[in-house]
């Protein structure tokens, strides 16, 4: 785990427990659920990580901890060597300018009331005293950055289709010159032409704005390509974190491996090789293992950790 000034964000044993409430008159809680459970992670200036996992691993509420749109029940968030989770809220105020994310549905995100000038320049109307003249000028140049003209400027969200929407919610995003970025699921919803452009406009931007990302997909092979490390995260755990083009050659947590099985196949040969991926919400009955205390992420390979009691017997069966 790198130290908190090496790197441009660092997360250390970070957790969130939601309280389990039954509804009624008195609103009892009746236990917790552990979202996120004692996650480190590093985040380098210009790097990619990807986070997977499938739906109710704890990848959204994990991100939205580091932005603290949530606050987290233990752990710490250092952001360029500060810990931002004890900032107070006015300074907090200046770091969310370096902050920023790109959310998964390009329509649910922008305001069907506002225009495109004014979603994209409402993050500066809050952190910046601008004329409406200069607030114009640099929406007009983000949108162009993006591969939009300045005659979106008066028209609104449903005018608009779903890669164009989510080209909006990228300018918004880039507005503030961020240099954290928080992509969760950016092109999910979106066909696949259209996922390759909006993927091409992020490595883009990231490489003339040197930007870091933070990019969850379920898109295993879209991981590959796109980032430089990948996290993979089960029951609020990062289970295994390796280099991106390697994960898949060597997968070593059983997690990991049942991930890469679901991955859909066109080859008909293959297709009864596949296996479903475990239950998101109990530990696996394949593992004989489940029972003791939770493994700590170890490096099994240079620049490939796992959390697993049967790296060992994995180690040696994969002889590599």
């Amino acid at each position: 785990m790198n130290d908190e000034n090496d790197s441009l964000l660092v997360v250390k044993q970070l957790s969130k427990t939601f309280p389990i409430g039954r509804d009624g008159f008195m609103r009892r809680t009746e236990g917790t659920h552990m979202a996120v459970d004692r996650v480190d992670l590093s985040i380098d200036a210009g790097e990619t990580v990807g986070l997977v996992g499938e739906s109710g691993s704890g990848k959204s509420t994990l991100a939205r901890m580091i932005l603290r749109l949530i606050e987290p029940t233990e752990g710490k968030i250092y952001f360029k060597g500060a810990d931002i989770g004890a900032l107070p809220e006015d300074e907090m105020r200046a770091v969310r300018t370096k902050l920023q994310m790109i959310f998964q549905d390009p329509y649910g995100s922008l305001n069907p009331r506002m225009t495109i000038l004014h979603i994209v320049a409402e993050p500066m109307d809050i952190h910046f005293n601008l004329s409406r003249e200069e607030k114009k000028g640099r929406v007009v140049e983000m949108l162009k950055g993006v591969g939009l003209g300045s005659d979106v400027l008066s028209r609104y969200p449903h005018e608009f289709s779903g890669g164009q929407r989510q080209r909006i919610g990228i300018a918004r995003a880039m507005i503030l010159n961020p240099e954290l970025v928080v992509a969760d699921e950016p092109v999910s919803a979106l066909d696949v032409t259209i996922q390759a452009q909006v993927i091409a406009l992020l490595s883009d931007l990231q490489k003339k704005r040197n930007l870091s990302y933070l990019f969850i997909a379920h898109d295993l092979s879209l991981v590959e390509r796109f980032c430089d490390k990948t996290a993979v995260i089960y029951l609020g755990k990062i289970v295994e974190l390796a280099q991106s083009d390697q994960l898949p050659r060597r997968p070593l947590h059983p997690y990991t491996q049942r991930l890469l099985a679901s991955v859909p196949t066109q080859n008909p040969r293959e297709r009864g090789k596949q296996m479903p991926t475990p239950e998101v919400n109990s530990y696996p009955s394949y593992c004989s293992h489940h029972e003791l205390e939770p493994p700590c992420l170890i490096e099994a390979y240079p620049k490939h950790s796992v959390a697993c009691h049967l790296r060992p017997i994995e180690k040696t069966a994969l002889k590599i």
